[in-house]
């Protein structure tokens, strides 16, 4: 049996984005409560890395973001599990954001170190995954923050850390 009798041939996937400048744009205009806020209410795209891994927003408030995943085949890693980048990406979105939501106008922040830890695999059946994220510290140059990812069940299936660096929007 070759790899091409394995893969079924009419799984398929496509969308759309859009100019993420966009978006660089508004940040630097808007506090970041308002930024995200206006990104969740529709008002402003969504970024095209989010769209690409299926990231949607759910929430954001001082100091904690709220973002959801529904697992799906296309993003599964060679052994039928969804692929821990999908998951870091989940993770760090909620982490980020999370700091973006203390930001005055002006201001961004990148992220400086990532540290995620898997402690279930991660499935179709897992159903819709839940990532909270939230702030630990805030400096005038340094945030840290910390996000944990449920499944539907409600049970833990990663945890994650970050360190940001706060800046002057360029």
């Amino acid at each position: 049996m070759t790899i091409h009798e394995l893969v079924e041939t009419d799984r398929a996937r496509s969308y759309d984005w859009e100019d993420p400048l966009l978006l660089a744009t508004a940040a630097g205009r808007m506090t970041g409560l308002e930024f995200l806020t206006a990104y969740t209410e529709g008002r402003l795209p969504h970024p095209p890395a989010l769209v690409t891994n299926g990231i949607r927003p759910v929430e954001f408030a001082d100091g904690r973001a709220v973002f959801e995943l529904t697992p799906a085949e296309w993003q599964y890693n060679p052994i039928g599990c969804v692929h821990g980048g999908v998951l870091s990406t989940l993770a760090d979105s909620a982490l980020g954001c999370a700091v973006h939501t203390k930001l005055g106008v002006g201001f961004a922040y990148t992220s400086l170190e990532l540290k995620i830890n898997f402690t279930r695999a991660v499935t179709v059946a897992s159903g819709r995954l839940r990532c909270v994220g939230t702030v630990v510290t805030f400096g005038r140059r340094v945030a840290t923050s910390e996000a944990t990812i449920t499944d539907e069940a409600g049970r833990v299936v990663g945890h994650a850390s970050s360190t940001c660096l706060i800046m002057e929007h360029s």
